[in-house]
Parts: C-alpha cells; structure tokens; sequence
C-alpha cells in the first residue's frame, strides 16, 4: 500500500503543480492590466473604446469559448489540447508585449483568450485524472487558492510590473513560465478522453458573434453615438444572434447548453446574480485603478496596494464564508454578499471626488470586499447542486461563462456612461463620468442580490456528491468519483 500510494504520488503532485500554475496564468491575466491601463494609454494611444477591448478582448474569447474549448479536449485528448492552448496562451502573450500600437494589443490579447478558454477548463479534469480520489479535495483547494491568489493580487502585480519595468513585463512574465510547462505537460501528464464527448460548433459560432456584436455596438458608442448604423448594426445582429443560441439551446440536439436547465430557479438565480456581479464589479475596477492614477496621483504599485481590501478580501473572508454556507445555506450568503458589494459600490460612488483620501475610500473598499468574498464562497456549490449529477461539468462552464459574459459587459456598459456623462479631459470631469457609472454597477448588482432570491432554501451541497473549491473570481469545480 505505501508503495503503491509512492508511485501514486509523483504523478499527482507533477498534476498539481503544472495545471495550478497554469492557472494562476490565465486567472492573472483577468485583472492584471487594469493598473497598466493609464501606461498603456501614454504609450500606445487610443482611445477609451480602445482601453476596453484591452481588457474585453481577452476576457470575451475565454468566456465564449470556455465549454467549447472542454469539449475539444474531451474528443482530441486533454493533455493535447492543453498543451496546445498553453502554445497559443504563451505566443500571444510575446505579441502582446511586442505590439507596436494599440490594435495588435487588442489583437493578442483576444488570441490570448482563446488560448486560455482551451487551457484553463482542463486543468481542473487533468488534476481530477491524477489525483487519486482519497487526496483530491486537497488537491482541489490547492489549485484553487492559487487561482484565486492569482486574482486578488492581479492589480498589485500589473501595477508593480508597470511602474518598476514596463507593462510589457505583464506579458512578458507568461512567457518564461509557459516554455518551462509545456515540455513538464508533455512528460509529466497523461493523456486521457472524455466520454461521449460533444462539439456544438453551431452554437459556439452564435453566442461568440452574438456577444461581440452586442459588446462591440456598447463599446462604440462613445465615440460614434447610439443612432450611428454601426452602432446599431453591432446591437441588433448581436441580440438577434444570441437569440438564436438560445432558440438552438431549446430545440438543439445537441447543444453545449441546454436552455432546459434555466428551468430550475436556482441555477437561473445564481447564473444571472453571478453575470450581474461581475458586470458591476469589473467596470467599476476599470473605472477606479484608472481614478486612482489619473486623478489622485497614485503610482501604479500604489494603486495595486491600495485595491487590495477589495480584490484580496476573498483570500481572508472565504473560509469564514464557506463555514457560514455550511450553517445556513448559501442562498442568505450569497445574497448578503452581493447586497453588500452593492452598498460598497454605491459608497463609492457617494464619496468619489478629485480630491478623496484613501482614509474615505478604505470603507468602501472594505465593504466591497467582503460582499464580493461572501459571494464567491458559496456560488459554485449553488451551481453544482442545482442540476444533475451528469450535467455538472456543463453548469460550471456555464457558471464561468457567464461571469465573463458580465465581465466584458460591465466594461462596456459603464464606460459607455463615463464618455457620455464625463471623460479624460480634466478630474472634474473624470469624476462625473464615473460616479453615474458607479450608481449603475451598483443598481446591476442590486438587482442580482434580488435575483439571487430565487435560488431555493436549501443546503449548498445537499444530495450532490461533488466537492466544490471557492476562491476568488475564477472559481473552480470538480466532481470527485
């Protein structure tokens, strides 16, 4: 037995350790260049729309081709096709940093999505191959803390790269760690398939060029207005586009995801709570790591530190979350966080003026970030328990679909307000523009607090035979067998 569980070992630990860290690569680079936004600017030009398809491009691709990229490794062989999107992840990331202007940027940092959609969903089934079941719970909640530290300390490391190197060091930093893996991937990791593996190539096709018509006629507004044709254009053919994934999710014979499952309140709830949340909390950090540089003075590094009471709360809350969940159920939980980082939003945008101390801005801050860590605590287990068995690997790629849907939305909803009520041509001006932009990210996620309503009264995992790791934004779930 020790022999066997020797031999065991090796496997496993390789599993752990090449999949967390190319984890944490892909979550870092969710939130890693929001401090490098106003750099990035100075260097390379262009405009607002410009500075959100910096963020959007990457964060669009990996939403919407999540459970596609799953399901190519579930055909063509999982260690293959993570290797292969850690190849795309790290050659984009060279481009990025090499981009001489602004729209090869938002160029690499799509391709950079696409990579990541493919790697990221099959690091958790390659750890879960290798980690015998015994030890997988703590495999799980490793990997997890990784990822989520990767978030929380997204801000801090961009904003120290920026100012110390460069903010093509935010890319750059990809490359060294993505060479070393792939061979490590080669060797160390063992191919296997997925059963009954599925492609819906139709419906990949609709919700990506629905979703970047409906981003793009938003992003383009500032610029261009609402009654301008493409604006209109991007709007229309977009809504008209998803509508049809969702007509191909009800009548499909085999859709990557199936409408049936909205259903059932809860999954409806937390799907919808989770995409608000993500749409009020994304486009406010793009709005606020650009305030604290451009406005109060605040030096990249400076900027990173002093977001940490919100995007590193969840590394110190979750636990006590979790525990909480436990207790009571994750519905209240859930509903006290996103009421809460709804508060903390509004109290921001109460406060926001050119010249507030960070004494006045640390409550909000606070308070966002423990609404956003009792959220992530319970989330992923409201997800799983929500549907079948089976179909748990679906309503996570949906779950982190989803919140990257509202990601990308949120930034382009409220910087549409900031250009329209506000700008970057004075601090006065930076101010009006944000602080409307604020009341609507909080209103969103208001609005999801009252959806979440709709989740059951019922235990996190009741019934369900999954164990769910929670740690940040880019939460991640695993059956264990």
């Amino acid at each position: 037995m020790t022999k066997q569980s020797a031999r065991g070992g090796g496997p496993a630990i390789w599993a752990l350790v090449i999949t967390s860290v190319a984890g944490f690569m892909a979550a870092l680079d969710n939130l890693v260049v929001t401090t490098a936004l106003p750099s990035i600017r100075t260097d390379l030009g262009g405009a607002l729309e410009d500075l959100e398809w910096t963020v959007n491009a990457y964060t669009l691709t990996f939403a919407v081709l999540l459970m596609f990229g799953a399901a190519l490794g579930d055909r063509f062989g999982r260690r293959r096709l993570f290797t292969a999107g850690l190849t795309v992840f790290t050659v984009a990331s060279a481009a990025a940093a090499l981009s001489p202007g602004i729209g090869e940027l938002i160029a690499a940092r799509a391709v950079q999505g696409a990579g990541a959609a493919v790697m990221m969903p099959l690091t958790l089934t390659l750890l879960t191959a290798a980690v015998p079941a015994a030890r997988r719970g703590m495999a799980l909640g490793a990997f997890g803390a990784v990822t989520g530290l990767a978030v929380a300390s997204g801000p801090l490391i961009g904003g120290s790269l920026t100012e110390h190197l460069s903010w093509q060091w935010i890319f750059w930093l990809n490359v060294p760690v993505g060479l070393a893996l792939l061979p490590l991937a080669r060797l160390r990791l063992k191919e296997s398939y997925g059963p009954d593996a599925r492609l819906d190539v139709l419906g990949t096709v609709l919700i990506s060029a629905g979703l970047f018509g409906i981003v793009y006629g938003l992003v383009s507004t500032p610029s261009h207005g609402w009654t301008d044709g493409r604006v209109l254009t991007g709007l229309t053919a977009g809504g008209l586009l998803v509508a049809a994934f969702v007509w191909h999710g009800i009548h499909g014979k085999r859709p990557m995801l199936p409408m049936r499952l909205f259903r059932d309140r809860g999954f409806l709830g937390i799907n919808m709570a989770s995409l608000l949340m993500f749409l009020g909390m994304f486009g406010s950090i793009f709005l606020l790591s650009q305030f604290l540089q451009t406005i109060v003075g605040y030096s990249p590094t400076e900027a990173g530190l002093r977001m940490l009471p919100w995007t590193g709360m969840p590394m110190l809350v979750a636990p006590v979350a979790g525990y909480l969940s436990d207790r009571v159920g994750g519905r209240p939980v859930v509903v006290t966080g996103l009421a809460l980082q709804a508060v903390g939003l509004g109290y921001f945008a109460l406060i926001l003026a050119p010249d507030v101390s960070y004494a006045a801005q640390l409550p909000p801050l606070i308070i966002s970030g423990i609404g956003m860590s009792l959220y992530f605590a319970p989330a992923a287990s409201l997800v799983m328990s929500s549907v079948r068995t089976f179909e748990q690997g679906i309503a996570s790629g949906a779950n982190n679909a989803m919140r990257e849907v509202g990601g990308a939305l949120g930034v382009a909803i409220l910087a549409s307000v900031f250009a329209a009520q506000g700008g970057y041509g004075s601090a006065d001006a930076f101010v009006d523009g944000t602080v409307p932009a604020l009341w609507i990210g909080s209103a969103a996620v208001g609005v999801g607090a009252a959806l979440a309503l709709l989740i059951p009264r019922r235990r996190a995992a009741a019934g369900h035979p999954a164990r769910v790791t929670a740690s940040g934004p880019d939460v991640v779930v695993a059956p264990v067998a």
